[in-house]
């Protein structure tokens, strides 16, 4: 009889051993295996999971920008105070316009790729798109013309209203480096700089003086809408700007192309040597370059590749239908409240933010501006008064 009593107070254990091991196991597995996001929980961790090969462009949406601590190092060289009587001889000398526009056939093209860089930008899947004729300025806004616009309108840029704006890290100077407390977290060459805007792009000690036809930056999505719709144009939907860009050619990386140096010839204004540290300048610049440098591309466009990020209309989605679209305008809204811009800027580098590919995309808040952010502007109809280039 004892012996049947220990037998069962035994297997009655072992149950219970049995079940206990059981829920540990459960909970291990609630808490350690991730859970697929879905909708908006979803679109929001792909936009945020893009940590690597980034220039941290992305981090310096104003309403998200986190902080590091102080940064330390050297900065840039210095630079020139800002020359009230120099800015005025400058502008009234700048007096070659910049504002024309050519006019672009529409079409049926093949938007995004399959060969996806960043997954987590949306670039995929390639699709076929259809758009509307239309003109497209064939530079990116430059100081000069976007200083017509702020006198004749009176206009005062958002980083003017906000007192501050994002720079790369390497443009300012020591004096203005001096002064800074924090960095942006996970890009800390992202330094966030008093009285930076589109007069001053380094910081109040920098001018635009010999910069009135490069483009103008620190400008915000709202500042790009408000300037064009001036201007009587639009910023283009993300679907016109890529069509434009491409000049005509099917699953190319860039508007000329595959080669990023045809026959050895710098075709746009990237980053060459090893981001953030060092800018080799072999294209011929740390920073912006004029709107009108290097080859347009077939449709005549300047500089969609490098250069500066441009804006366009569209709100951020990640997910694209592969059926066809006409004339698409991206979503009503983003779940990250995030606008779409396009082009890449001088801090890409193939190793390290690739997206000065015609497919890549990348994005901000409307209020967000920095230092190698601009724009340009599409059409309808020819604007009263602007020049159509003739190809």
């Amino acid at each position: 009889m004892a012996a049947s009593i220990a037998k069962k107070n035994f297997w009655f254990s072992c149950q219970w051993q049995c079940h206990i091991l059981y829920l540990y196991v459960v909970v291990l597995l609630l808490v350690y295996i991730p859970v697929p996001l879905q909708g908006q929980e979803a679109e929001e961790a792909s936009c945020k999971s893009d940590k690597d090969e980034s220039c941290g462009c992305a981090a310096t949406s104003r309403d998200k920008a986190t902080y590091s601590k102080p940064v330390e190092g050297e900065g840039g060289a210095e630079t020139p105070k800002f020359d009230k009587d120099a800015a005025r001889t400058a502008k009234s000398s700048a007096t070659t316009r910049t504002n024309q526009m050519v006019f672009v056939r529409g079409g049926e093209f093949t938007m995004g790729t399959d060969a996806v860089k960043f997954p987590q930008d949306g670039e995929g899947p390639a699709r076929r798109v259809r758009v509307d004729s239309f003109h497209a300025d064939v530079y990116e806004v430059s100081n000069a013309e976007f200083d017509i616009f702020v006198r004749e309108a009176g206009y005062v840029t958002e980083a003017e209203k906000f007192g501050d704006s994002f720079v790369l890290e390497n443009l300012i100077s020591e004096k203005v480096k001096s002064e800074i407390t924090q960095a942006v977290a996970g890009a800390p060459w992202w330094l966030p700089v008093k009285g930076a805007d589109w007069r001053h792009p380094e910081g109040l000690d920098s001018d635009i003086i010999n910069r009135m036809d490069h483009p103008v930056v620190h400008v915000s999505w709202n500042d790009a809408v408000a300037y064009c719709t001036w201007a009587g144009k639009r910023l283009p939907t993300e679907a016109e700007w890529e069509y434009a860009s491409r000049g005509g050619l099917e699953n190319r990386l860039y508007p000329w192309g595959n080669n990023p140096m045809p026959k050895g010839e710098h075709r746009m204004n990237i980053w060459q040597g090893k981001f953030p540290e060092v800018n080799t300048e072999e294209d011929g610049y740390v920073s912006t370059a004029p709107v009108t440098s290097y080859k347009p591309n077939k449709f005549g466009l300047y500089n969609t590749a490098g250069n500066v990020w441009e804006w366009v209309s569209d709100w951020l989605s990640v997910r694209h239908t592969q059926e066809l679209q006409v004339n698409p305008k991206g979503p009503a809204s983003s779940a990250t409240n995030d606008k779409v811009k396009k082009g890449g800027s001088y801090m890409c580098h193939e190793d390290y933010c690739y997206r000065y590919r015609n497919a890549a995309r990348s994005q901000n808040t409307p209020d967000s501006s920095a230092s190698n952010l601009g724009f340009r502007c599409f059409a309808d109809k020819l604007p009263q008064g602007v020049e159509e280039v003739k190809l």
